[in-house]
């Protein structure tokens, strides 16, 4: 697959605080890359020196091997859409939907086609009369959608687009987007700070705090093989634990010796393990590496939450189809397949980073 897009050595800074600091970044042709990470931590600023509305303090931004950095929005083939979806009031969907190809001087049949195409893509054929402000906010953005994609950009931006609807719209608007992303054959780069939808929509998920990429890889590789506490605990729950690795495939959390697959850390050395919620099986106390009492517990429709405590206080979240009582006895185990082991931060900078 053909790199589309290749962020290099970029930096930036606002009110002289560093908000990237040297990002380096490539984005595959026809892939649904998604930029995801707290408040601040540099995906907008990331994506608006993509799209050409922020200028970087140095590095370049590449595309299909061409060095666009300076220039302005109109000039790069792409287009954005925004969380706010900037449609003009007082023009029909069809004005708003036209607007950049009568710029651009296309002629009456060719945007009444584009108008009729890209409307049916997004599930509104016949919405071509209709005024901006009868619309529900699933409808608005899906017609910023169309907008954008009647002029043909082989790269959409998207920054946050789904914040402003509830849970259900927002879950229809993910798999739409999908749809999308596969009869369009364009490549999408996605802003949210949502993890669920991270991990729903893309093909790669690149995790961003503090202006540095923590991790990029696919959400199966995001999710199970965290490479810093910060990622873990940041994508999903998790249990984050410190241990002792003893030696290859053996660690030791809470004076308990668990099995792993993991190796190359060393003998006796201070670890982080992280281990999913899901992943802890809870068992007779009699056969359990570690023993607890459950001390609180939550249905949730598809499994109980728990909170299981051990002998050394430490609160375990667990996540089973089973139920146990409040004050029940229970053992722990884990599959040593379900048990990531991940360096301690070297320094306490870092651990600031993981921590904040």
């Amino acid at each position: 697959m053909s790199t589309l897009v290749d962020l290099q050595h970029i930096s930036k800074s606002f009110d002289g605080e560093m908000v990237l600091d040297d990002l380096n970044l490539t984005v595959p042709e026809n892939s649904f890359v998604t930029l995801l990470g707290p408040s601040g931590c540099g995906k907008t600023t990331t994506l608006r020196i993509l799209g050409g509305f922020t200028t970087p303090d140095s590095g370049k931004v590449m595309f299909d091997g061409q060095d666009i950095t300076s220039l302005p929005p109109n000039r790069r083939q792409l287009n954005t859409v925004f969380q706010k979806y900037a449609l003009f009031p007082h023009m029909s969907i069809a004005e708003n939907i036209a607007f950049g190809l009568k710029i651009k001087g296309k002629s009456k049949a060719y945007i009444d086609d584009k108008i009729r195409y890209a409307l049916k893509l997004v599930n509104l054929s016949g919405f071509e009369k209709r005024d901006v402000n009868s619309l529900s906010g699933g409808q608005q953005q899906r017609i910023a959608i169309a907008r954008a994609i009647v002029n043909e950009p082989r790269l959409l931006l998207l920054d946050e687009p789904l914040g402003a609807l509830d849970l259900k719209l927002r879950q229809d608007m993910q798999y739409e987007l999908i749809r999308l992303k596969k009869e369009l054959g364009i490549t999408f780069v996605y802003v949210t700070h949502d993890q669920e939808e991270a991990l729903t929509m893309s093909d790669t998920i690149v995790v961003m705090n503090q202006g540095y990429i923590q991790q990029m890889g696919t959400p199966e590789q995001i999710y199970n093989e965290p490479e810093n506490a910060f990622v873990a605990d940041f994508i999903g729950d998790s249990n984050i634990i410190g241990a002792t690795m003893v030696h290859d495939e053996l660690v030791n959390i809470f004076g308990a010796n668990f099995r792993c697959v993991d190796k190359g850390f060393g003998q006796n050395k201070p670890v982080d393990v992280v281990i999913r919620p899901e992943d802890v099986e809870l068992v007779k106390p009699e056969d359990g590496i570690l023993t607890g009492h459950v001390t609180h517990s939550i249905f949730k429709g598809v499994h109980y939450e728990m909170e299981v405590t051990t002998e050394n206080g430490y609160e375990w979240l667990v996540q089973s189809t089973r139920m146990f009582e409040l004050g029940q006895a229970v053992g722990i185990t884990v599959d040593p397949f379900n048990i990531q082991i991940m360096n301690k931060p070297a320094s306490e900078d870092e651990e600031a980073i993981v921590n904040e």
